[in-house]
């Protein structure tokens, strides 16, 4: 599962989020502040270690959370 959005903090800040979820349980959630994921359990260090790398998608990510949501 994925689930992403935006949301308007109380101070007018717009707060981006994208986090994937597998068999109704939390798996990674990306980082702006550090362009990379979170992995919520050993099995997705694996899915982290594969998209971590790829600089040019987590900047677009982080772009779309910051400025497009």
């Amino acid at each position: 599962q994925q689930m992403y959005g935006c949301e308007l903090s109380p101070n007018g800040r717009k707060v981006g989020y994208k986090q994937f979820g597998y068999d109704g349980r939390d798996f990674v959630a990306f980082g702006k502040e550090t362009l990379t994921r979170t992995a919520a359990d050993p099995q997705a260090q694996v899915t982290k270690r594969k998209w971590d790398p790829i600089v040019a998608q987590n900047k677009y990510l982080k772009a779309y959370l910051e400025e497009i949501c």
